[in-house]
């Protein structure tokens, strides 16, 4: 696997991201309008994509998974648009995009992550408590929202 870091300009994210719009339309049904518009990733600067040698696609990477995030506050990032591709999920991908994430924040002189997820996403919240991401109430537009998750870690 390679991890990238880009921006929400490349294009491989952008059609990870589509792939992940799709797919959240289908698990959040009427409420997706309402999410959707905090989900915006023009100018995002800080964006991972992974790639994997797939024997079925010869002679090239193909790309399985994103993520990104951004500035939440002075101490801490809000992690965004994680995403795998189903036929590639199992293989720590995820794992890898969220480390880097975390990692790169780091860098920058942050020392927490924020992020929301859904109660129908039982798989990301599975990921995020084994990673070490900690409850926490809901914030700003998630507040009041019954399907919303929202979680922090320190770095």
């Amino acid at each position: 696997m390679t991890l990238l870091r880009t921006t929400s300009d490349h294009a491989d994210f952008q059609t990870l991201v589509g792939a992940l719009d799709t797919y959240l339309t289908s698990v959040n049904g009427s409420d997706d309008a309402y999410y959707r518009q905090f989900n915006k990733i023009d100018a995002l600067r800080y964006v991972v994509v992974a790639y994997v040698d797939d024997p079925a696609v010869t002679g090239q990477a193909v790309p399985v998974g994103c993520g990104a995030f951004k500035p939440f506050d002075d101490q801490a990032t809000e992690i965004k648009r994680m995403y795998v591709d189903p036929a590639y999920r199992g293989q720590g991908i995820a794992r890898a995009i969220l480390a880097e994430l975390e990692g790169w924040s780091r860098e920058i002189g942050y020392v927490a992550c924020v992020l929301e997820t859904s109660i129908k996403l039982p798989e990301a919240v599975q990921l995020y408590t084994r990673w070490g991401y900690e409850r926490t109430p809901n914030y700003g537009q998630y507040i009041g929202m019954p399907d919303s998750l929202c979680f922090r870690k320190s770095l």
